[in-house]
């Protein structure tokens, strides 16, 4: 089995949101991720796919967003993001959500070797403190991400990978410490994707937290081709 990561889908099926206005490498984004996806992803593949995947409000219309895509090679395993406002009630969401598609949520998921947690994330301090709010909020996501590195912990087997997901960035530049990364420093991950980014070159982002591997997945930094992580036939 391999491991690919994309984040950043922003699929406007129902809810039209032109992304040409982050670039014009955004036109036609949907149609180059779907057919990139096929040229790489095999079905007994994992795709990660860490937040911002759909523009709609309602479940009913993200549920329209993401049937294509569940149509696609492989099982995908879901993480909300900060544009995700359809996703307020797992269960429900678990229970809509077509087969081959899991959704991550305060837990962990193993799927053949590979163990995945995470969580959505939150602004961190860098040049800039953050705000009370922004404080707090940080504080809260960090408290999640640490319930689903205990949930992976639980799941593991020995030999199996462990991979982390956020949708922000763990750490802001110049990357000092914060509660995410010390979350991520105890559970010690093979590798940590996440997303947000828009208009960066993976290897101009965060490449590691610690002695972590750390790698951006955005869509439009991958070029809107799926990141091949690891191949556990291989590993």
């Amino acid at each position: 089995m391999r491991v690919f990561a994309i984040a950043d889908l922003h699929l406007a099926t129902v809810t039209p949101k032109p992304m040409t206005v982050f670039g014009p490498n955004w036109a036609g984004h949907p149609e180059a991720i779907f057919t990139r996806w096929r040229e790489e992803v095999r079905p007994d593949d994992l795709v990660l796919l860490p937040g911002d995947l759909s523009w709609a409000m309602r479940l009913p219309d993200a549920l329209t967003d993401l049937a294509p895509v569940a149509e696609l090679p492989g099982t995908k395993v879901l993480l909300r993001g900060n544009h995700d406002y359809w996703w307020t009630s797992v269960g429900k969401l678990r229970a809509a959500l077509p087969p081959g598609m899991l959704a991550l949520q305060n837990d962990a998921v193993r799927v053949g070797s590979v163990v995945v947690c995470g969580s959505r994330g939150w602004l961190t301090p860098g040049h800039e403190p953050l705000s009370g709010d922004d404080g707090r909020l940080l504080l809260r996501e960090a408290e999640r991400l640490k319930m689903s590195t205990q949930a992976a912990a639980r799941l593991r087997q020995p030999g199996d990978h462990l991979i982390l997901m956020l949708h922000y960035p763990p750490a802001s530049p110049p990357y000092p410490p914060n509660p995410l990364t010390a979350v991520i420093e105890t559970a010690r991950p093979d590798l940590v994707v996440y997303g947000h980014l828009h208009g960066v070159p993976p290897e101009r982002a965060l490449r590691q937290v610690g002695d972590i591997p750390a790698c951006l997945v955005a869509a439009d930094s991958l070029k809107f081709r799926p990141r091949l992580l690891l191949d556990t036939d291989q590993a």
